[in-house]
């Protein structure tokens, strides 16, 4: 059969391509390495850069009332829109890159606390100017971490963790606070706080417990040569235009004379809430949670409301959150591995790998450069309106869990007739 097949091929072409392939080798590896080279540089050098800036870790107590909406949080976000490089040395020489936040929720034993983690120590001046300015009465200091202490030992903690990514395209807002109603204040007794679902669960956990909620953002921005990208992605607008077209298109007449889209009520308000999006800030984001607790502590019905931590922010008509990785592995496996014991092993080890790549990509707030650079797959964006909704610091009317930590006493001016 081969020497049927040989008398079929033409020796001569194939001695013409094994010719132009000894030309362009020449050629072509050394561009494969250059490029190769200059990814694995660029890298080395953001990841020194990274280290060389340190990172600060800030918890926030909160005061007893808070009558301010979570518009104040929208207006600090806005601040941390830093960008990174801004020419070809800095880029390329000293590895400057943009700087990324992570505002996170935690509960250890059922006490809730609220951190701001930043990966360049130098912003912690910014962060606590802008928060005083909106919240005078909020106590801000550097902190411990609380994840310093834990370690990855599944036989003797047991833990479940989540990724979140969006249900449909970025151009999509998610359910707002404004959708809320909060854009005035939200300090009645008739006021729906979406974040008090997540720190009611928080604090209803006991001592042995713990679970933590990770934002990771940095701004979104055009990303080209001096971000390592070779190409240039789409643009947030440029995403929103053409979601607006799409909408637009699919509710065009199909027949008629009439060549005029007629969209209707919901695709109305769908192209609204898109454009409101585009006059916003936004941010590359990604967030995740994590549930670990000590053996004896360790309640499987606490995993549920870690994962349905975030249904509340979720829109039926525009866009929310569902899970991108959990600490598991498909049905279909479990059910194979009931009936072929012997799979048992693989998928535990499995099982047992997602959730330490979960754990350690949590404590080092990993995500936008190494060791975990967009794992789990790319980041979504998110705009500072929907940021303010997910991260706000509730008012004690709406959110009356007795674990919250604030501040004990109000803060006041000092009399101004003390003696100098």
């Amino acid at each position: 059969m081969i020497n049927d097949f040989l008398k079929l091929v033409d020796i001569n072409l194939l001695v013409t391509i094994g010719r132009y392939a000894l030309i362009i080798l020449p050629i072509v590896l050394p561009i494969v390495l250059l490029v190769k080279f200059w990814n694995i540089r660029y890298k080395w050098l953001t990841l020194k850069y990274v280290e060389a800036q340190k990172s600060c870790l800030l918890e926030i107590r909160l005061p007893k009332d808070i009558a301010r909406s979570p518009a104040a949080m929208e207006i600090f976000f806005s601040y941390l829109a830093q960008g990174g490089a801004g020419n070809w040395g800095e880029a390329f020489l000293d590895g400057v890159t943009r700087p990324w936040f992570s505002c996170e929720i935690v509960s250890t034993g059922g006490i809730v606390r609220f951190f701001i983690w930043s990966s360049q120590a130098k912003y912690r001046n910014l962060i606590e100017a802008q928060l005083y300015a909106q919240y005078p009465n909020l106590e801000i200091f550097e902190a411990e971490d609380y994840t310093k202490d834990f370690y990855y030992d599944s036989e003797k903690l047991s833990m479940a963790g989540v990724q979140y990514t969006l249900t449909k395209a970025d151009p999509f807002p998610i359910k707002t606070y404004i959708d809320y109603g909060l854009e005035g204040g939200g300090g009645d007794e008739s006021s729906i706080d979406p974040i008090t679902p997540v720190i009611e669960y928080l604090g209803s956990l006991k001592k042995g417990e713990n679970a933590w909620i990770q934002i990771l953002f940095q701004k979104n921005e055009e990303e080209g040569v001096f971000h390592g990208k070779w190409t240039k992605p789409k643009t947030l607008k440029d995403k929103i235009k053409a979601e607006i077209k799409k909408i637009k298109d699919a509710s065009t007449p199909k027949g008629g004379d009439s060549k005029a889209p007629s969209p209707s009520k919901g695709d109305l308000e769908a192209i609204a809430a898109i454009e409101r999006s585009a006059g916003k800030t936004s941010f590359d984001c990604m967030i995740r949670s994590l549930y670990v607790a000590e053996k004896s502590a360790f309640t499987p019905t606490n995993i549920g409301g870690l994962i349905g931590g975030l249904k509340q922010f979720s829109s039926n008509t525009l866009n929310g959150f569902k899970p991108q990785i959990t600490a598991s592995v498909s049905n279909l496996k479990k059910d194979l591995s009931r009936v072929f014991t012997f799979m048992k092993k693989g998928m535990d080890e499995e099982i047992d790998g997602i959730k330490k790549d979960l754990f350690y990509a949590y404590k080092l707030r990993s995500y936008f450069q190494g060791p975990y650079k967009n794992y789990g797959g790319k980041p979504f964006v998110l705009t500072t309106e929907e940021l303010a909704t997910i991260f706000h610091f509730p008012s004690r009317m709406v959110a009356q869990t007795p674990t919250l930590q604030r501040v004990g006493s109000k803060k006041s001016e000092a009399p101004s007739n003390l003696p100098i």
